[in-house]
């Protein structure tokens, strides 16, 4: 089955550094070279990279190198709220070659940041979650029946309509809670942007399904995916910043096309950066490759400021 690449801000480590303890003036590191109680700034100037990292059985990979999921640590601010961050170590010819330090949330430039926790055993099941396609608590998933109900109060063995294979059994949901804020901040598409009656709200890479009756993108195709993230355009199509969000992942048998407010969107897709999300209990192989995860649009073919309204007038024409 291809690899599409997962897509994830990261600071340097570089960017981040010890200004209070007793590693003063070190940069971050991994686990077993930090000092609890020590504070870290982010650099003034700071911004993060994305990281185009590849997940395969033998784990994570950037380019040729290896991607060793070091840590979570969480990290106080002056107000006494908390935050959690992974350490990525790249791996090059048995060394690390650079380190780089994953928000599961917002760190602001130039804030004091208490490092009050390191857990070595929690790193890869974070970053799973962080990785899954996902729909926001409240979401209306459309059952076998026709009937549309909230994505939280759906549960294993509920017959969900899928577009291809009809009725399938939820297997598992999966629910991950994350600070709505960065490349964790939801997407909104706004009742009608995509003829949908409610607003829909998604993770940010979580996948749509459009069939065009006329090829408005020049996709060379009428059925497409789409990242919810390339259809923003800050009118019809939003981002939602701020506080919490409540994300659930439908786990079928094998990945399906399943209608969410009326909009098709793809289910969780089991690989393996994302199987380590699944709670000690829970098995499912790796989902086999569909067809459907071919249709994916080439950000190239995307105009930001109007993929929303052109695929609304394709869809309807």
């Amino acid at each position: 089955m291809p690899r599409r690449p997962i897509t994830v801000d990261v600071f340097r480590a570089a960017q981040v550094i010890v200004c209070g303890g007793v590693m003063k003036g070190e940069p971050l590191s991994f686990a077993d070279e930090l000092v609890m109680d020590d504070v870290f700034q982010i650099a003034a100037k700071a911004s993060t990279t994305a990281l185009e990292l590849v997940a395969d059985a033998a784990g994570l990979r950037l380019s040729r190198n290896t991607v060793h999921l070091d840590s979570c640590l969480t990290m106080m601010a002056p107000d006494g709220s908390t935050h959690e961050a992974l350490i990525l170590v790249e791996i090059e010819q048995d060394c690390a070659a650079e380190v780089f330090l994953l928000p599961l949330g917002e760190l602001l430039p130039s804030v004091d940041y208490r490092l009050v926790g390191i857990e070595r055993h929690t790193a890869t099941r974070r970053f799973a979650e962080a990785a899954s396609g996902s729909f926001a608590r409240g979401t209306r998933i459309t059952l076998g029946d026709g009937r549309m109900i909230p994505i939280e109060h759906l549960g294993a063995g509920d017959m969900v309509l899928t577009r291809d294979a009809g009725r399938q059994p939820v297997r598992h949901i999966g629910l991950a809670t994350l600070r709505a804020t960065g490349r964790f901040a939801p997407v909104v598409i706004t009742k009608g942007a995509l003829h949908n009656d409610r607003d829909l709200v998604v993770r940010p890479d979580h996948r749509l399904f459009i069939y065009q009756r006329q090829d408005h993108l020049g996709a060379g195709r009428a059925e497409v995916l789409i990242k919810a993230r390339h259809l923003v355009d800050h009118s019809t199509v939003l981002r939602r910043r701020g506080g919490f969000v409540d994300y659930y992942q439908l786990i079928f048998d094998d990945h399906h096309i399943i209608y969410a407010e009326g909009i098709a969107a793809e289910s969780h897709l089991i690989a393996p950066h994302t199987r380590h999300a699944l709670p000690a209990g829970v098995s499912s192989p790796n989902h086999a490759h569909r067809p459907h995860l071919d249709y994916e649009v080439a950000t190239s073919l995307i105009p930001a400021a109007k993929a929303a309204s052109l695929l609304r007038k394709a869809s309807a024409s």
